[in-house]
């Protein structure tokens, strides 16, 4: 059985991010398992040490207040999570799977993703997290760290779910744009699903040779497939299919360069997840 692992964190994504996990759940006959993060921000029960900033006086019954307040909080953190991960169940459930569970865990997301990727076949993550609405132009602070870490697929859901019907596959040629089109040749989640590779560069006999190549992968497999080479650059021309086309969800590579150049130069990636209104599908 296939396993979604979803991240939430009480967002307004979080409702989406269930959702779409469960879309992938029903159509592979999988299971979810849902995470909630406690940083250790919300956990830590360790007062600072102020010893140099208080009056002999009041040093002690300060500092047990301090250490009291900081146990409050790691409690009220906890009590939290475990309402989010409750209402994500019964969202996962609503959305028609019933094999869903729900876990609490400590410390950083990188970290963590290492540990639970390893059982699982699909990560799912917000675009944005409890920022949302005061960062309509910022992607969330642990999704690129998420998408570099992991060595599974990623779903970045979009803000509200919406039943999938085409993909548009964002074709290169490169190394993670053919993983991807061998896992959708091989995965039973683009079942019925049209599909449509985008090619965005010259258009000549290399390239239409390139994409020629993934559609006889995915014809192969009963995939319905289109293929189309497009000039102009890859930021603007992807953006406007989505537009005009009307794709339920982008698959494509993740983040082919390194940090240092996506910094100087920018990413497709990035753009994409930031522009693109629609959930997006990363490999690497």
């Amino acid at each position: 059985m296939s396993k979604i692992t979803a991240f939430i964190d009480g967002s307004i994504y979080s409702q989406s991010v269930c959702e779409h996990a469960a879309w992938i759940a029903g159509r592979l006959d999988g299971s979810v398992e849902l995470l909630h993060l406690l940083g250790r921000h919300e956990t830590g029960s360790a007062p600072s040490d102020l010893s140099g900033n208080i009056a002999l006086g009041a040093r002690s019954s300060l500092l047990k207040e301090l250490s009291e307040l900081d146990e409050q909080r790691a409690r009220l953190a906890m009590k939290r999570g475990r309402a989010i991960l409750e209402d994500g169940e019964a969202a996962v459930r609503a959305a028609g799977v019933e094999a869903v569970s729900g876990r609490l865990r400590h410390g950083d997301v990188v970290d963590t993703v290492a540990e639970v990727e390893a059982d699982s076949d699909l990560l799912v993550i917000g675009k944005r997290g409890e920022a949302a609405d005061f960062a309509k132009l910022h992607l969330g602070s642990n999704l690129e760290r998420v998408v570099r870490a992991s060595h599974k697929p990623v779903l970045v859901a979009a803000r509200a779910f919406k039943p999938i019907e085409k993909v548009l596959v964002a074709y290169d040629g490169g190394a993670s744009s053919i993983k991807a089109v061998d896992a959708i040749s091989r995965s039973p989640l683009f079942a019925e699903l049209t599909v449509k590779l985008l090619m965005v560069g010259t258009d000549n006999t290399e390239a239409r040779n390139r994409l020629a190549e993934a559609e006889a992968v995915l014809r192969g497999a009963g995939v319905a497939v289109q293929g189309e080479v497009v000039a102009g650059q890859p930021e603007t021309v992807i953006s406007e299919r989505v537009e005009s086309e009307n794709f339920g969800l982008l698959v494509m590579g993740a983040y082919g360069h390194s940090r240092i150049r996506s910094l100087i130069i920018g990413s497709t990636t990035t753009e994409m997840l930031r522009s693109c209104k629609i959930p997006v599908m990363l490999f690497r």
